[in-house]
């Protein structure tokens, strides 16, 4: 089992390329130091939009359970001292099903 949380950023005008190399720099490694895998991340220019997934293998209680000494985490606090939230105008996440997975063999039709 892997639980999969899609995260949808709304960028700040002219913060897109800023973000994106922040993120790439950080995100990725940050993030696997404390269990996590990077599922995506993906850009949207046109829309000044950020999307990316972040996973675990175990259940929605095993995120979250990562989630508190990743938060806590001197590490965390290092790289989000350089204020990435400036860059963001709006943020959504959610958790979602894994309806297809680019790993796995395709379905039949």
């Amino acid at each position: 089992m892997k639980t999969v949380q899609i995260r949808r950023y709304a960028l700040v005008p002219d913060m897109y390329d800023e973000f994106l190399a922040w993120w790439d720099a950080n995100m990725p490694k940050l993030r696997t130091q404390f269990g996590f895998a990077i599922e995506f991340g993906y850009g949207d220019r046109a829309a000044n939009e950020f999307v990316w997934a972040v996973s675990v293998d175990g259940d929605q209680a095993e995120f979250e359970r990562r989630m508190d000494p990743y938060m806590g985490s001197p590490e965390r606090a290092v790289v989000f001292a350089e204020n990435p939230e400036r860059m963001i105008a709006s943020v959504y996440t959610g958790f979602v099903d894994v309806v297809a997975d680019a790993a796995a063999p395709a379905h039949p039709a």
